[in-house]
């Protein structure tokens, strides 16, 4: 039986779900959470996609078959960002007092929440380790170990890095992490504009700016299938450089990288950025076309231009 706090057990707990065209994971992941107790609602929010996910949705709502779900099918698709910016919002209307947030790709172990409940009250905004799907003893996402330049990969190192089983002022979001509604109200909604990549990280970086109490709890588990294209080594291995074969995701990646590097860290980091973009696509993987579409996307950041990923949508 699911041991929670008396405050956890007391709290209105809303899921939020972001998918786009991954039907059979997003049937994967709603199975899971209909194994999961204490959530009020389910709320999945559909990207405009094409593969039937709507239509299945409205079906699996109709019928009662997954307990709480809410589904809301977008005219268009907004990305991630403008999924999580609606789900959120959406959630806080329906009166959570904490959301968890995910991707449709992903899949929490079933105590999962359970184990960051635990916290509830001691953090604001906070979540699971999230593994490699392949090889759970794997990270998916390195992660810096706060006060120092160390980087991780593996769980053992988690596991050893961690005070009272938690990494402070680390979190993947949006991958099982749970927020309070407090928070929301302190530092409002994710940037919806930025459509993919850097809005999970600008979250967090103004949840922390804000003072929030973030952590990752090692034995909460989120398992997601491993992504290839990042991290890859650069400068004689000295670093890495998260290079993507899709034009889409790279310039998006390019365009809020240096926004959220010159808003939160400043000028120099955001121009060490810059270096190390023209360092990637000169010696290590040169292409003068991935150059081009590098200083496009980070001229439309500077100039809060917002809209150029669309010709990738066409």
């Amino acid at each position: 039986m699911t041991q929670w706090s008396s405050n956890a057990r007391e709290r209105r707990i809303v899921a939020v779900v972001v998918t786009f065209n991954r039907l059979g994971l997003l049937q994967r992941l709603l199975a899971r959470l209909a194994e999961v107790e204490g959530l009020a609602h389910v709320l999945v929010l559909d990207n405009a996609s094409t593969d039937g996910t709507g239509e299945w949705l409205a079906s699996r709502a109709a019928t009662g078959a997954t307990p709480g779900l809410l589904a809301r099918s977008l005219p268009t698709n907004r990305g991630g960002a403008g999924g999580f910016h609606d789900g959120l919002a959406w959630a806080i209307d329906l009166d959570a007092d904490l959301v968890w947030l995910m991707d449709d790709d992903g899949v929490p172990d079933a105590d999962s929440l359970e184990r960051l409940l635990r916290h509830d009250g001691d953090l604001d905004f906070w979540g699971p380790a999230v593994l490699a799907e392949h090889d759970p003893t794997r990270l998916c996402f390195p992660i810096r170990l706060p006060g120092g330049s160390r980087v991780v990969h593996d769980m053992a190192s988690v596991e050893e890095a961690a005070h009272e089983g938690l990494i402070r002022d680390v979190v993947i979001p949006f991958n099982g992490v749970l927020v309070t509604a407090a928070l929301v109200d302190r530092i409002g909604l994710p940037r919806e504009e930025f459509f993919i990549w850097g809005d999970d990280v600008e979250y967090l970086w103004r949840a922390r700016e804000a003072g929030a109490r973030c952590a990752t709890v090692v034995d909460a588990h989120f398992l997601h299938p491993a992504t290839d294209d990042l991290g890859t080594p650069m400068m004689f291995g000295r670093t890495t450089f998260n290079h993507s074969p899709s034009d889409l995701k790279h310039y998006c990646m390019a365009r809020n990288n240096v926004v959220n590097l010159r808003d939160y860290r400043g000028g120099l980091h955001a121009t060490a950025f810059v270096l190390k973009t023209f360092w990637f696509y000169t010696f290590t993987r040169p292409s003068l076309a991935r150059l081009r579409l590098s200083v496009s996307a980070m001229r439309a950041g500077l100039r809060s231009d917002f809209t150029g990923h669309e010709r990738f949508l066409r």
